[in-house]
């Protein structure tokens, strides 16, 4: 019984031990982690990925969505400033220029004979017709005028450059008369300063102030004021100031627009100290008086003298509005606190 229970046993072993000695198989997944470059800011700098971690982690690529170019539009430059076209006869050029200068002088007759004879000789410039067509506007002969400026007109910007645009604001505004002024503008009460104590010399200061009628449009371009300085000599006569480097004339408000119905002309006349030789021969000179002319577009609306009998004195200009001008206020020294940058209150 014993005998048979260690042989059951011994059997048992050896089939036990038959089953160890077969070879068995087992395949298992291992990961291996993989070096991969890729390329870098840095050149120099190599860079690796562990391909199976960013296998798990990372998200799938999204190609960008192709977005067709936006195109901006390109400023287009400003116009170039057109010019005025030169005048190609040399004599006609020269004969325009005096033509000008007669015409802003008030002398219409000689600026009509220069143009007349410039146009003998550039018969279609446009600058001979378009002064031609202001001196004809100026004199009132607006027929005639229009006519120069619709040649001007007629001849285009590549003809007439910058006076194409000059003649055509004429011909669709058409002409304002000279009266049509009287009255809009005219000159206020002059109020002269004497200041006996200034170091530089004898200095005068004139006050002059432009009035607008109300509601009324004033194109500030268009105003001009001239001031005729008279002195009188220890010899007893009344001469008109030559040298304008002796007086300074400025607004008081620049630029002016007449917004309060009133703009403010200061003109200061310094008259300088006379050596003794020049006092001998010509007389030592004083402050007599001064006219004062306001023009609007080159037509005189208004003259005050002061004293009147310097109206006299200037025949060529003639006011154009009635009855006398107010007298001047005159005061004999300048308030303690003057500034010279500021207007003159009030007394």
């Amino acid at each position: 019984m014993a005998f048979s229970q260690i042989l059951i046993a011994a059997l048992a072993l050896a089939a036990k031990f038959e089953d160890a000695r077969q070879v068995r198989t087992v395949i298992k997944e291992v990961p291996k982690l993989v070096a991969v470059r890729i390329p870098s800011a840095d050149p120099a700098a190599p860079a690796t990925v562990d391909r199976a971690a960013s296998l798990v982690s990372r998200p799938p690529t999204v190609l960008p969505q192709f977005v067709p170019p936006v195109e901006m539009p390109v400023p287009t430059p400003d116009p170039a400033p057109l010019s005025t076209p030169q005048v190609q006869d040399p004599l006609s050029e020269r004969l325009v220029k005096q033509a000008r200068q007669a015409r802003v002088a008030g002398d219409m007759g000689l600026a009509i004979v220069k143009l007349e004879e410039a146009l003998t000789h550039s018969k279609d410039d446009p600058s001979v017709h378009y002064e031609l067509g202001l001196v004809h506007e100026q004199m009132g002969v607006f027929d005639v005028a229009g006519a120069h400026f619709e040649k001007v007109f007629q001849m285009g910007v590549s003809g007439a450059g910058s006076l194409y645009e000059l003649a055509a604001a004429k011909l669709r505004d058409g002409f304002e008369q000279p009266e049509a002024m009287l009255g809009k503008l005219s000159l206020g009460r002059v109020r002269i300063f004497n200041d006996v104590k200034n170091e530089s010399g004898q200095r005068t200061v004139l006050t002059i102030p432009v009035q607008r009628a109300p509601g009324e449009t004033i194109d500030p371009g268009k105003v001009s004021v001239e001031v005729l300085i008279f002195n009188r000599t220890s010899k007893g006569e009344i001469l008109q100031l030559e040298d304008r480097s002796w007086s300074k004339e400025q607004w008081l408000k620049p630029p002016f627009d007449w917004a309060d119905g009133e703009e403010t002309l200061r003109a200061t006349y310094i008259i300088p100290p006379q050596d003794g030789q020049t006092e001998h021969l010509f007389g030592e000179y004083t402050y007599y008086g001064q006219v004062v002319i306001l023009r609007y577009d080159e037509h005189v609306l208004d003259v005050q003298a002061w004293p009147r009998d310097l109206a006299a004195k200037i025949p060529a200009v003639a006011p154009k509005t009635s009855g006398d001008p107010a007298a001047p206020e005159i005061q004999g020294s300048l308030p303690p606190d003057f500034d010279p940058n500021l207007p003159i209150p009030p007394p």
